[in-house]
C-alpha cells in the first residue's frame, strides 16, 4: 500500500508543473464566467455545481444565456451537442490510453477539455512514472483551477463592478504557446500543417462556424494518409 501511495504522489508531483500555464488561464476564464453568472442572478453555489458537473468552458458561458432565456430542454441539448461536437474527435484519439484507466475512466472522459487534451499530447511522464496517474492528475488539477476561478468570480463579482472584456484572449494565447511547444518537440510537422491549412480554408468558406467542418476534413485527411505519416 505504501509503495502504491508513493507511486501516486510521484505522479502528482510530475504532473503539477505542466498544468501551471493552464492554471493561469483557467483561473481568469473561470473568474470571468463566475462574474457573468452572478450578474445574471445566480450565486457562487451555481458556479460551483456548474463547474463540477458541466465543466465545458464555452458551453458554461452559453449556459448562462440558456438559464436567463428560458430555453427548452431539447434546445439546450441540441445547442450543447453543436458547441461540444469537437470533443468527439478528441475522444477518438484518446480511446487507447483511456481504456487502461480502470476506475478513473469516467472522470477522464468528463474532464477532457481542449487544454487538457493538448497537454496529454505534448507532455509525457518521466521514466518510471505511472502514465495513468500522470494523466489523471493533469485532468484533476485543471478541473480544480476552473472550479476555483468560477467560484471566486461569482463571490467577488457580487461585491464589485469591473470590466472583464478581453479576458477570454488568455486561452487563445495558451493555445498558441502549446502549439509552438508541440511543433518544437516533433519532427513530423505535416499533421500541424494539414490542421492549419484545413482550418483556414474552412474559415474562408464557413466563417465563424468553421470549427466542426475543419475537424471533419482534418480527420478524414489524416486517416487517409495515416500509413504515410506513420512512416
Amino acid at each position: 500500500m505504501a509503495l502504491k501511495q508513493n507511486e501516486i504522489f510521484i505522479a502528482l508531483k510530475d504532473a503539477f508543473p505542466h498544468t501551471i500555464p493552464i492554471m493561469m488561464g483557467y483561473l481568469l476564464m473561470g473568474f470571468a464566467f463566475g462574474v457573468l453568472l452572478d450578474k445574471s442572478g445566480y450565486d457562487f453555489v451555481w458556479a460551483f455545481f456548474m463547474s463540477v458537473f458541466i465543466y465545458a468552458g464555452a458551453m458554461q458561458f452559453v449556459a448562462i444565456g440558456l438559464l436567463a432565456g428560458g430555453v427548452s430542454i431539447w434546445g439546450a441539448v441540441v445547442l450543447s451537442a453543436i458547441v461540444n461536437a469537437r470533443q468527439i474527435f478528441y475522444s477518438i484519439s484518446m480511446l487507447e490510453k483511456f481504456s487502461k484507466m480502470g476506475k478513473k475512466l469516467l472522470y477522464m472522459i468528463h474532464s477532457l477539455t481542449d487544454e487538457t487534451f493538448a497537454l496529454f499530447n505534448v507532455k509525457k511522464p518521466k521514466e518510471g512514472i505511472n502514465e495513468s496517474y500522470f494523466m489523471f492528475f493533469i485532468a484533476l488539477f485543471n478541473h480544480i483551477y476552473w472550479i476555483i476561478g468560477s467560484v471566486s468570480g461569482a463571490l467577488i463579482g457580487s461585491k464589485f463592478n469591473f470590466d472583464s472584456r478581453g479576458v477570454e484572449f488568455v486561452m487563445t494565447a495558451i493555445f498558441v504557446v502549446i502549439f509552438m511547444e508541440q511543433w518544437k518537440h516533433t519532427s513530423n510537422h505535416i499533421p500541424a500543417i494539414v490542421g492549419i491549412c484545413t482550418s483556414l480554408i474552412c474559415l474562408l468558406l464557413c466563417g465563424e462556424n468553421f470549427l466542426l467542418p475543419s475537424l471533419i476534413f482534418m480527420t478524414f485527411i489524416l486517416m487517409l494518409f495515416r500509413k504515410k505519416l506513420e512512416e
